[in-house]
């Protein structure tokens, strides 16, 4: 197999955990039509038992963005990106709206499409060494991916647009100190991390989990009272709810609860 026809995309059951590893490491993971294409039949191929989705990068990079070669030998430029931005958006889409939590380890380079990308992720491990840069600027290229709508809502849209019209970077820091991302550690430390932090995340109660998610990413968006609103019929779903009965229940007995045993998500 060449390097060309080989997978792009890994992904392997481990426990209830299913992890997605983009493979193309002698290309930064950049994103071309294959990569878009097996990651959404990554996503979509998510076993029954799965309760998180992890997501990682082999490599020293996790994403550099598109692929910038293939954009340059495409007959019609226009037509290729935009299909590729479609492509690529029905990703984000199967992220955003999972129905288990998604965890995402990152390194080295998140650049471009790749920084919507793990705005869409749950809960993103960091090492400290990564870069995140939009990168639009140096091809005269707007943004897509959904990464004005992830950084955005992370930094604001003061220093989103400065970041973005002087093509400027982050350090894990700051990514961190503004939020794009939840946890910092080092670089030899990230896998290990992510994977523990995955099977952390996938024994608690999943269900009661995608309504938080939910309730969180609504909330900038809505009223007080329209948010009030939606946490009483999710509070009243999440008591009904196997995951809850099981929560009440251990609370009650004085043990650790089984959300495992509450059913599949």
């Amino acid at each position: 197999m060449t390097t060309t026809d080989r997978p792009r995309v890994l992904t392997a059951l481990d426990g209830d955990v299913w992890t997605i590893t983009l493979d193309r490491p002698e290309a930064g993971n950049a994103l071309d039509p294959a990569m878009a294409e097996q990651l959404t039949a990554a996503l979509a191929a998510r076993p029954e038992e799965t309760r998180t989705v992890l997501l990682l990068g082999n490599g020293e990079r996790f994403c550099v963005g598109g692929d910038v070669r293939s954009f340059a030998g495409a007959e019609d430029p226009g037509a290729f990106v935009g299909r590729l931005a479609h492509d690529w958006h029905e990703v984000v889409r199967r992220l955003l709206y999972s129905p288990v939590p998604v965890v995402a380890g990152v390194q080295g380079a998140v650049a471009g499409a790749a920084v919507g990308l793990v705005g869409a992720c749950d809960v993103v491990v960091c090492a400290r060494s990564t870069k995140f840069r939009p990168a639009y600027g140096a091809l005269g290229f707007s943004p897509d991916g959904g990464s004005s709508w992830a950084l955005t809502r992370a930094l604001g849209a003061p220093r989103a647009l400065e970041l973005m019209l002087t093509d400027g970077a982050l350090t894990a820091a700051e990514a961190h100190q503004f939020g794009l991302v939840a946890r910092l550690v080092e670089d030899e430390d990230l896998r290990e991390a992510a994977v523990a932090l995955a099977h952390r995340v996938a024994a608690g109660p999943v269900r009661a989990m995608v309504r938080t998610r939910g309730l969180v990413r609504r909330a900038a968006i809505r009223t007080l009272e329209e948010q009030l609103d939606d946490e009483a019929r999710l509070i009243a779903e999440s008591a009904a709810d196997p995951e809850g009965r099981e929560g009440v229940r251990a609370f009650v007995e004085k043990r650790r609860p089984d959300f495992r045993g509450a059913g599949r998500p």
